[in-house]
């Protein structure tokens, strides 16, 4: 956690009010996961241009002061890449609190003040000058498909998972078939399609991976739709909860009747992760 529909309402929460601000001060905390790669002063009078996610990252380009000349345009200035780790959350407010101790990277622009709250400092905010080049290309060269993205169809879903031996619940969680699939919406999305989080990957069918892409994009949307997960942290940028664990059919149900046959809902370790199952209906 946060994974991608926490970071997905994230950046809707901020991406209209930021377009267009001004960066006017940069505070930097108790350091993260990785430096900030550039100078502070570097950010500053920095116009933000349109915040865009790929996979659980937030890119926030930015171009600088324009420079002297009638006509000019404004100088390109690189970008900033925000990762929230497994507590972090961002808040964009007009009047902010006093900094607390888990107040790690504060931008004061001219619409508000964007701080990243993480309390176990696994987020990272990394300075680059474009997607393309490191450190950016590196962070992000490893990210599979985009879940909505319609270049992955059925058959190429099927093609990589199909050449692989793992259970198919890791394949979900290595992101780098989809991105995505956190550990809350993998549970649920092999819940709504009917298949056992231990099948391995080169036994499943075509048309059990096609449930099972169809699966993972209605869990995904209704996860956005509600706002995302809290299971401890997580807040959007108004400072609201997500709701969608309220809504899990399997996830942190053990014990529990399945909702879709009545059987009970196993909590089973994989690669040191709580996978929640209903093996009655969940298939092999």
């Amino acid at each position: 956690m946060p994974e991608l529909p926490e970071v997905e309402v994230t950046r809707a929460s901020l991406a209209d009010r930021l377009h267009g601000a001004h960066i006017e001060a940069v505070h930097l905390g108790k350091p993260l996961r990785w430096p900030l790669g550039a100078a502070p002063e570097r950010l500053l009078e920095c116009r933000i241009g349109e915040l865009q996610r790929r996979g659980k990252y937030l890119w926030m380009p930015l171009t600088g002061p324009q420079a002297p000349g009638a006509g000019a345009a404004p100088r390109e200035a690189g970008g900033l890449l925000w990762h929230l780790g497994m507590s972090g959350s961002l808040q964009l407010t007009e009047a902010p609190a006093a900094r607390g101790v888990h107040d790690h990277v504060e931008l004061r622009t001219s619409r508000g003040t964007l701080r990243l709250t993480d309390p176990r400092r696994f987020g990272a905010v990394v300075w680059s000058a474009t997607l393309a080049v490191d450190p950016a290309a590196r962070l992000l060269a490893r990210l599979g498909a985009e879940p909505f993205d319609p270049a992955l169809t059925p058959q190429r879903f099927h093609a990589e998972l199909h050449a692989r031996r793992t259970p198919v619940k890791a394949a979900l969680l290595a992101g780098d078939i989809v991105v995505g699939a956190g550990n809350i919406y993998a549970c649920e999305a092999l819940h709504r399609a009917g298949i056992d989080p231990r099948l391995r990957c080169c036994q499943l069918s075509r048309p059990r991976a096609e449930r099972l892409l169809a699966a993972l994009r209605e869990t995904l949307a209704q996860a956005i739709a509600l706002g995302g997960s809290t299971l401890r942290d997580f807040k959007d940028a108004h400072g609201m909860s997500g709701a969608f664990q309220h809504q899990a059919l399997v996830y942190g149900r053990e014990g529990e009747a399945c909702a879709r046959c009545g059987g009970t809902v196993r909590r089973l370790v994989q690669a040191q992760r709580s996978t929640f199952f209903c093996p009655a209906c969940q298939r092999r």
